[in-house]
This record gives C-alpha cells, sequence and structure tokens, in this order.
C-alpha cells in the first residue's frame, strides 16, 4: 500500500478529528463510550493543528487512513516530554486501513520531525489494553519506561515509552 504522511490541511482537520475520537470509540478505548469528555479534545483537530504538527496519512487516491499529533518543542498539547525530548499523542488510524502500515508510516513521520528538530528522545502514552500498539513501538525501539506512567484522571493509568534518537 502506497502511504503518504505529510501535515494536515485546514480543510481536514473536521475529518481528521472525526477519524481519531472514531478510532478511539471503536477500539472501546474510552471509559464513557459517545458521552465520554475525552472526544471533544480528539475532535478539536483545529486546536491541536494550532499548538502542535497534526500530521495525516492519506493513500494514493487521498483517502485518510490515520492521524496523529505531533508535539516537537513543548507547548500545550505536551504531557510527558522533558527537555529535549518530542511527544506524539492521539494516533488513530481508519478502522478499514488497520494491519496496513499506517500506524508505523505516522510514528516514523513523528521520528524523523523529532530527529529534524534535533531531539534526543521522543515519548508518548499509551493505555495498558492497547496491545496491538505496544508491539508497534517496541518493534520500533521504543522502551517501556514505567517511571514514567502517569494519571490524568483517578483511576485512569497511562503507560509510557521512550525511544533514545
Amino acid at each position: 500500500m502506497d502511504i503518504t504522511v505529510r501535515t494536515a490541511r485546514p480543510d481536514e482537520f473536521a475529518e481528521a478529528g472525526e477519524l481519531v475520537a472514531r478510532a478511539y470509540l471503536d477500539g472501546g478505548l474510552l471509559e464513557f463510550g459517545d458521552s465520554d469528555p475525552y472526544l471533544k479534545t480528539l475532535r478539536d483537530a483545529a486546536g491541536r493543528a494550532a499548538h502542535a504538527e497534526l500530521l495525516v496519512a492519506e493513500d494514493h487516491q487521498g483517502v485518510l487512513l490515520g492521524t496523529v499529533t505531533f508535539v516537537g518543542e513543548g507547548g500545550p498539547y505536551a504531557e510527558l516530554a522533558r527537555e529535549g525530548e518530542g511527544e506524539f499523542r492521539m494516533l488513530g488510524v481508519r478502522e478499514s486501513a488497520r494491519g496496513r502500515g499506517v500506524g508505523e508510516a505516522l510514528v516514523r513521520a513523528c521520528m524523523t520531525r523529532a530527529q529534524a528538530l534535533g531531539l534526543t528522545g521522543l515519548v508518548l502514552s499509551t493505555l495498558h489494553s492497547m496491545q496491538p500498539a505496544h508491539r508497534l513501538y517496541e518493534r520500533l525501539g521504543f522502551v517501556r519506561t514505567p517511571d514514567r506512567d502517569w494519571s490524568p484522571l483517578e483511576g485512569l493509568v497511562l503507560w509510557a515509552y521512550a525511544l533514545r534518537l
């Protein structure tokens, strides 16, 4: 499959936001389903694009297959990154495109961007239940870093992974 990863255009923000929201909903990743307050954040791709880099993956026909938010130099979307580190968040792949390398292409794009900025590391947070994602991260060289696990909400623990660049 021919996949291109690039910065999202403003006319794609709504679709990218809905794509990642749908990926979280369909994957059972939101505790409160359709009424989960995090859905508003997921759908706000325009807000993310104003403070971070919103990336999309598309096929050769221009169909959006996935999206991720890359945080290269701090700001309101940096949750885990320390000085000299980049971070990525809200990775989502359209259900019909899963298993075709879209997630890997998006993660590799974040790795490339972090290196281009001269960053020394790349970090991410994930739910313990996201086993397929964990396998991808580990295959790409990310290491589980339990000492950086954290809780954005009571009862919700996010696992940390880090990559030295």
